[in-house]
């Protein structure tokens, strides 16, 4: 009767990685579904144009105008006229050179004096590249 282990009977020293990965590729899935939503900014009603679209890459600043006049930056983000050049020049100083790129959304309601005061605060801020974003005429 001694007191000695076998292979079956003793403690497991290995790890078991199975519910790991399960719970790292749902985390994966998670991530890929909201990123997409999060860069889409506020809903606006866009103006169509016929013109076909520019090609830009995926860390665009985009300022949206919606119906009311509210003045958004990225998706949510809520900002005044007037301290909107104080922002931009903050949003640039992150980007080189060659990403100083703003697009503007603007609902097809919003005047466009409107339009052309806010992009005037993002000139004065320094940029020179100010796109429009339009619906592709059907």
């Amino acid at each position: 009767m001694g007191s000695s282990y076998s292979d079956s009977d003793g403690p497991m020293a290995t790890i078991n990685v199975t519910p790991l990965v399960d719970v790292m590729l749902v985390l994966l899935v998670i991530f890929m579904i909201t990123a997409p939503i999060l860069q889409q900014g506020v809903e606006v009603k866009l103006p169509k144009a016929t013109t076909a679209p520019l090609a830009g890459n995926s860390e665009q600043v985009v300022v949206s105008i919606d119906s009311k006049g509210l003045i958004y930056i990225g998706s949510g983000n809520k900002v005044d006229l007037s301290t909107l050049k104080d922002k931009i020049q903050a949003i640039m100083a992150t980007k080189d050179e060659a990403n100083q790129k703003i697009y503007v959304k603007a609902d097809e309601a919003v005047s466009y004096g409107t339009v052309m005061a806010l992009m005037g605060k993002i000139h004065a801020a320094g940029v020179e590249n100010i796109g429009l974003i339009s619906d592709p005429d059907k």
